[in-house]
């Protein structure tokens, strides 16, 4: 992802860390059904019990055979986690540790050192750390990579492998091994573990302009920007002129946040359905009918770092035309993850259905496309890790939906100023800083949709 990818190490897993953004859905399983299994493979590949026997007979010979000895329990996850992760970049396996500190996570608030980070190379590479974090007091600086977790080396560790060394009991200590630009020798910065309370809503008055922006969509999302709204209503004195919503970076989350975050604008009609391999499994949802704006403008922000349920969201506020959408192509992640428990404490995030905008269409490996286009930056830096879905291996393919155009969908409804917003920054504009809104080319360009949008209204009403 870009520079706003998150990923918080700590005392949690992050649905989806080992390829991408997940959406999380939680469901139950009562058992395997073998003879149902069988009946589907008997016109495949072979016969079922013939495969697990050969399984069982591999299972012994490592088992027997290995240089050293291993576990039967480790032998078991292995193939666990290969079974599931061999399917596509988004089903895994959790042991009971895990699936715990996946439940924590979705709260918004667990135990970890506060970092944003991504693959690169075979090492994790800073995003960022996240102020006020211990990484952040530490000392670690965007950019480093993270060579070593307590003196042995991330070298051929997954990212979820790594996740797992680096999680720990608040109050624990970590020493990474850090290889920084432009210095000779490798740092070794040490660092406590602490509670991290993840602030996934932040808000502010851009003059009559609210803003608010998303970082994931946990338990605490929805909740967290209908009370935002509410305050910048008050700042304004009821004379907000129209909002723009920032999901640029969102991995995702739980589904049902997305269904009530887009519930919050569109008062009525769908705003997302999932299909899966059964047809009585088959899903939809609809608005429920109010708008936290009152029909003033919106412009969602997103780019290849939206995914998942930010593109719930963006699809449905899109094919609605109750949203304008600004900034570049999304992620294109258009499956659906169950999670279901295991009666050994543990669980699998299954990719179950894909998930379908109001139009019909399926974004999955594709994205969505917004409506004005406007890039981050003019020469963007070397981007680190899946650009998009489609970068990914094994993904599962995009189908069942309505045609789905390179392009954005047809918006009769938009004023033609928006087709003047320029596509780039000019070859002076500042360096990004995010403690600066100026320095923010998509949102400036957002702003300016926000009042063409306003004025195009008053006219109309006028």
């Amino acid at each position: 992802m870009n520079r706003r990818t998150r990923l918080l190490f700590g005392a949690a897993f992050i649905c989806g860390v080992a390829a991408g953004p997940t959406l999380g859905l939680i469901g139950r399983v009562s058992g395997v059904h073998w003879s149902s299994a069988y009946a589907e493979d008997s016109g495949g590949s072979g016969n079922t019990f013939q495969l697990l026997d050969l399984f069982a007979n591999v299972f012994q010979r490592v088992r027997a055979d290995y240089v050293d000895p291993v576990k039967d329990q480790e032998l078991i996850n292995n193939a666990l986690n290969g079974m599931l992760s061999g399917l596509d970049p988004h089903s895994s396996y959790m042991d009971p540790k895990q699936y715990q500190d996946m439940q924590v996570t979705t709260t918004g608030e667990f135990g970890g050192l506060g970092l944003e980070v991504t693959e690169a190379d075979g090492f994790l590479k800073v995003i960022a750390p996240i102020k006020g974090t211990p990484a952040y007091k530490a000392g670690v600086k965007s950019g480093d990579l993270i060579l070593d977790i307590d003196g042995r080396t991330v070298v051929g560790l997954t990212l979820n492998q790594a996740v797992g060394k680096m999680r720990g009991p608040t109050g624990s200590k970590i020493t990474l091994t850090i290889k920084r630009d432009k210095v000779d020798v490798p740092l070794k910065i040490s660092m406590t573990r602490e509670v991290i309370h993840v602030q996934v809503v932040s808000s502010k008055l851009l003059g009559d302009v609210g803003y608010v922006r998303l970082d994931e969509f946990n338990e605490e999302t929805a909740p967290g920007m209908e009370k935002a709204i509410a305050k910048l209503k008050d700042e304004t004195h009821g004379k907000l002129a129209g909002l723009v919503l920032d999901l640029r970076g969102n991995p995702g989350g739980l589904l049902e946040q997305a269904i009530a975050v887009s519930d919050d604008f569109i008062p009525r009609g769908e705003i997302v359905s999932t299909r899966g391999r059964h047809a009585e499994d088959d899903q939809r949802w609809d608005a429920k009918g109010k708008d936290l704006l009152d029909g003033k403008p919106l412009v969602v922000l997103i780019d290849n770092g939206s995914a998942s349920a930010s593109e719930i969201v963006s699809g449905a506020l899109q094919d609605d035309r109750r949203a304008v959408l600004l900034g570049e192509r999304s992620f294109g992640k258009g499956s659906v993850q169950t999670v279901l428990p295991l009666n050994n404490g543990g669980a699998i995030r299954l990719t179950t259905a894909r998930y379908y905008t109001p139009s019909g269409r399926s974004i999955q490996g594709l994205g969505i496309t917004p409506d004005v286009r406007v890039a981050e930056e003019r020469h963007p830096p070397p981007h680190f890790g899946p650009e998009h879905e489609s970068d990914l291996n094994n993904i599962i393919t995009n189908k069942g939906g309505a045609p789905n155009e390179p392009g954005p969908p047809d918006r009769p409804d938009l004023p033609p100023s928006l087709k003047t917003i320029p596509h780039e920054p000019p070859k002076n504009w500042p360096a990004f800083d995010p403690e600066k809104p100026s320095t923010d080319f998509q949102l400036q360009q957002a702003l300016v949709a926000v009042h063409d949008l306003a004025a195009t209204k008053k006219v109309s009403k006028d």
